[in-house]
């Protein structure tokens, strides 16, 4: 794996910020669905990658042979896998893409429904 680096994860950031001015701009939604699809997948979507982030950091902090060994180290811990946990339980936002895959039809040209309303 090529080593990372801050400018690296920022360019990460940068294409999720361009993504979202270009989702203002108020593109065909089939296109604009077709983009955001990855970011919610259910395995490898952003709210499951931000939780192993986030737990991964976690245990780097609290296995590093000088981090502190305090109470508010413990609670910076502990919140960073409280978050971790949040994020995790978003990644139920992939069900949102069916319903939103069904307001463009079916291939039989059935009236389009909402996946969760059947």
């Amino acid at each position: 794996m090529p080593a990372l680096t801050p400018d690296t994860i920022r360019t990460l950031t940068e294409t999720l910020a361009d993504l979202t001015d270009y989702l203002r701009e108020n593109p065909d939604p089939a296109e604009a669905l077709a983009l955001v699809e990855p970011l919610l997948d259910e395995y490898t979507g952003l709210p499951v990658q931000l939780a192993d982030t986030l737990r991964a950091l976690a245990r780097a902090v609290q296995e590093h042979p000088d981090t502190p060994r305090t109470a508010q180290v413990v609670l910076l811990i502990t919140e960073l896998r409280t978050a971790a946990w949040e994020l995790a339980d978003q990644h139920i936002l992939h069900y949102l893409l069916d319903d939103l895959r069904g307001l463009y039809g079916s291939a039989d040209g059935n009236e389009p429904e909402c996946c969760r309303c059947r």
